[in-house]
């Protein structure tokens, strides 16, 4: 009996390894493959959840932190029963809120594992591989075929601004740590990334949620890491690089002045654009809302609404589609002020649980702060590449920060 326990003791090591190293190739495949990462999301939860401890998972559960995405879930399931569309769409709506249940797994994995800062490098090293292929097609651009997204070797230029943005404020964190300790190699290089990622954001790829977003992380590194001295350099800087790339960056002035120029043709003729189609979305998710505010009108019912009210519209009103360009309405229609009041107070407990200074605390806030700043003009939870980051990025992290947590809890007993 002593060999099988050994024995039994040696399996599960051997499987908590290999489910560590099948979450880091997931981080690491997030940026480049959506196949890739369904694959390797599925193998990682074959290894995963045999070997997991019920007693943990349980405890995690009861937790605000790793309780809401699960009662988030379970209210999309249950919004099913009263929505008046196919079996089929309810179980289409119902299958964006299935990647919450992942979340409270990534805490109990990352609680028990030191390879959590594994996966934070992984996403890192993937994203510099794309922002290294990307500089290339710039320099050679006959190499590259495919002219609609120029320079965007893989997704589309909205996603990866965005996957740059999340790795230039760790960056940018790791960059003050080194400069603190007089690492000078270490600062240059990992300055010179950032910088490198945030041209290739004004001058090749220029996302519009990630111009949004950038701001709110930098108010929110100056407040978490710099003293009086540090945010003045550091926001003087930020204004020299914004009005340096505004001067000399057509691309990024197109970009960011083709928003007010959509919206003006919007309200003057009801055109079809990017912008446009937002306004009347919100407008409709709006009404939908209002016609069913306290639980929805049931999970799956958001594309037959946008249907029913594009019947016989023109322009941007007459556009059917199965997603309102803002989370909160995408789940307040389904879900109504029920759900929309969980999905808050889920970001909030996220938010709380990164209040530590570590840098897993830090890369955990960037991720809940830029998905709650990228909800409001898109539904970055229900979206994969968007939705699998905020899952890993928080759970990964949330992992750690509850390791972190509960080893000051025993040093200050044992003080």
């Amino acid at each position: 009996m002593p060999g099988v326990t050994i024995l039994n003791r040696f399996d599960r090591t051997r499987l908590a390894r290999l489910a560590d190293w099948l979450a880091v190739a997931v981080a690491a495949s997030l940026p480049v493959s959506t196949s890739a990462t369904g694959i390797l999301i599925v193998l990682w939860l074959l290894v995963l959840i045999p070997n997991l401890e019920l007693r943990e998972l349980r405890q995690i559960v009861t937790t605000p932190a790793g309780g809401l995405p699960a009662l988030l879930f379970l209210l999309g399931a249950v919004g099913m029963l009263w929505a008046d569309v196919t079996w089929m769409a309810r179980w289409g709506g119902l299958e964006p809120f299935f990647k919450l249940l992942v979340i409270p797994l990534l805490f109990v994995q990352f609680r028990n594992s030191e390879r959590g800062l594994w996966a934070f490098g992984a996403y890192l090293a993937a994203c510099m591989a794309i922002l290294l292929v990307s500089t290339i097609i710039c320099l050679w651009p006959s190499l590259w075929w495919d002219r609609s997204d120029f320079a965007v070797p893989v997704k589309n230029a909205a996603t990866q601004s965005g996957e740059f943005v999340t790795c230039i404020f760790g960056l940018l964190y790791l960059s003050i740590g080194h400069f603190e300790r007089r690492r000078w190699l270490w600062f240059l290089g990992s300055l010179a990334v950032a910088l490198g990622m945030l041209a290739n954001i004004f001058y090749v790829s220029t996302g519009r949620t990630a111009l949004a977003t950038i701001p709110v992380l930098l108010v929110l590194l100056a407040v978490k890491k710099l003293s009086g001295k540090g945010v003045f350099v550091v926001f003087a800087g930020a204004i020299v690089i914004g009005v340096v790339a505004w001067l000399s960056s057509a691309y990024l002035r197109d970009r960011t002045i083709a928003v007010w120029t959509e919206i003006q043709n919007y309200e003057a003729t009801h055109e079809r654009s990017s912008s446009g189609e937002r306004l009347e979305f919100w407008k409709k998710s709006a009404e939908f809302i209002r016609e069913a505010p306290i639980i929805g009108h049931g999970t799956g019912s958001m594309h037959a609404l946008f249907v029913k009210s594009a019947i016989g519209q023109t322009g941007a009103a007459g556009t059917p589609t199965t997603n309102p360009h803002n989370q909160t309405f995408a789940v307040a229609i389904q879900l109504g002020f029920i759900g929309a009041g969980v999905l808050w107070t889920m970001w909030i407990a996220h938010l709380l649980l990164f209040r530590g200074n570590g840098l897993a605390e830090w890369v955990g806030l960037v991720v809940v702060v830029q998905n709650i700043v990228g909800s409001l003009f898109n539904s970055h939870l229900f979206d994969f590449t968007q939705g699998w980051v905020y899952v890993f990025g928080v759970g990964v992290a949330g992992g750690i920060a509850l390791k972190n947590r509960a080893a000051e809890k025993s040093a200050g007993a044992a003080t």
